[in-house]
């Protein structure tokens, strides 16, 4: 195999660890053929100061959003202008989305890291671009189990034919993804079924744990030590707890699809665990939360 080609997780071995699965300007490519499952895709992309990169969206919609720095997205005749951000713990960021069937380049003035967030689609959107101070941020859980949420394109904020994705933010020492939930069966009003990535960034080089176990007779089981760059591939299971170790915040990004009907993101919390959440009424929330405001218009 060559130094381009990207490694694909061995077996049941879901835990893809920072470079394991890289390809030419990709610190991370997961796409569904490499997954083995039908929809989700996540790619790093990663740009020195004035370097462009086109991307073909074949059967998939794309968003393309900033980590680190700022780009400009051209596609159709259109442009957007990415403002970004200086890393995942410094703000809320702009964003652009692209339809299948598309050609577009993602150029870097200074530089950065980007997420190209992705999903197989039937349904040609067009292209847009999401303003910062329009992502709704979400403070969630309570006392240990509190966490910050970045709804930039959770179903029912942004448009999407399959796609949906979010960022979470969990100070240090806190469980977020807790309860251990799932969403890998169809079922009306209840539950939806989604594939589902995990990508981790963790504060000033620390560390993380991450937890799926299997919902199933054989079905996925994994207990990662997680840093920044790497990543968890979810096609079935109860997941949760994602445990910021204290003192270093952690940063995840999510990206789901499936083959439902509707767009929608309906969970099942484990049955052990689901009384967690009645107890969150009578706890205050993390008084660090939120690590930043939501973006103001114009800032």
């Amino acid at each position: 195999m060559s130094t381009d080609e990207a490694r694909e997780p061995a077996g049941r071995d879901r835990y893809v660890p920072a470079g394991s699965a890289a390809q030419g300007p990709y610190a991370l490519r997961i796409d569904p053929e490499r997954a083995g499952w039908a929809h989700s895709a996540l790619r790093i992309l990663e740009l020195t100061p004035g370097q462009s990169h086109t991307l073909d969206t074949g059967e998939s919609e794309w968003i393309v959003l900033p980590l680190s720095g700022g780009c400009t997205v051209t596609t159709e005749g259109a442009s957007f202008e990415l403002l970004g951000r200086a890393s995942v713990f410094g703000g809320v960021t702009d964003f652009a989305y692209l339809p299948r069937d598309a050609r577009a380049q993602i150029t870097s003035g200074a530089g950065g890291r980007f997420a190209l967030a992705g999903a197989k689609c039937e349904r040609r959107l067009p292209a847009r671009y999401g303003p910062a101070p329009e992502v709704p941020v979400e403070l969630r859980g309570a006392g240990g189990c509190s966490r910050q949420v970045n709804n930039f394109a959770a179903a029912g904020v942004f448009e999407c034919d399959r796609l949906i994705a979010v960022e979470v933010l969990t100070p240090g020492g806190n469980w977020s993804s807790y309860p251990p939930h799932k969403h890998d069966e169809h079922r009306p009003g209840v539950e939806s079924e989604l594939e589902e990535i995990y990508y981790f960034e963790i504060d000033q080089g620390g560390l993380g744990y991450h937890r799926v176990s299997p919902s199933r007779p054989g079905g996925t089981d994994v207990l990662a030590e997680v840093r920044t760059g790497d990543a968890v591939l979810i096609p079935d299971g109860w997941h949760g707890p994602s445990i910021a170790s204290p003192g270093r915040a952690m940063y995840y990004l999510n990206v789901m699809a499936g083959p439902g009907p509707d767009r929608e993101w309906l969970i099942c919390d484990h049955p052990d665990h689901g009384w967690v959440r009645d107890t969150w009424s009578a706890q205050p929330v993390d008084p660090r939360l939120p690590l930043y405001p939501a973006a103001e218009e114009g800032a």
